[in-house]
C-alpha cells in the first residue's frame, strides 16, 4: 500500500513558476513507476509527465514538454514536478500516481493504482 500527499499548488500569474512535491509512503516506492495527471473542470484526467522507477526515463505530454521537468528522490520517497512558463491553459487540479506493475503504457491513467488528493493550480492571464 502506498499513500501519496502532494503539495506546493497554488495562484500563478501566466509567465510564472510553480513546484509541485509528492510524498510517498511505503518501502516500494522505489520500484513503481511514477506520474503527474492534471483534470480541468469538464475535462478527462490526462497525464503530464511520467517517470520510471530509475529516474533515468521520463515522458511527458506534448502540452508540457520544454517548459516541465518531473524528477525523483528514491531515498526520500519524493517526486516533483517543477513548472516554468505556465499557461492559464495548465489550470486543474493535479494528482501525483503510482504505478505498481507496469503492465500499461507509461502514459496511460488506467495503470496507475495509487492517487493523491490532489493540489489545485491556478494560471492566471
Amino acid at each position: 500500500q502506498v499513500q501519496l500527499v502532494e503539495s506546493g499548488g497554488g495562484l500563478v500569474q501566466a509567465g510564472g513558476s510553480l513546484r509541485l512535491s509528492c510524498a510517498a509512503s511505503g518501502r516500494t516506492f522505489r520500484t513503481y513507476r511514477m506520474g503527474w495527471f492534471r483534470q480541468a473542470p469538464g475535462k478527462e484526467r490526462e497525464i503530464v509527465a511520467a517517470i520510471r522507477w530509475s529516474g533515468g526515463s521520463t515522458s511527458y505530454a506534448d502540452s508540457v514538454k520544454g517548459r516541465f521537468t518531473i524528477s525523483r528522490d528514491n531515498a526520500k520517497n519524493t517526486v516533483t514536478l517543477q513548472m516554468n512558463s505556465l499557461k492559464p491553459e495548465d489550470t486543474a487540479v493535479y494528482y501525483c500516481a503510482a504505478d505498481p506493475r507496469g503492465y500499461y503504457s507509461i502514459n496511460n491513467v488506467n495503470g496507475y493504482d495509487y492517487w493523491g488528493q490532489g493540489t489545485q493550480v491556478t494560471v492566471s492571464s
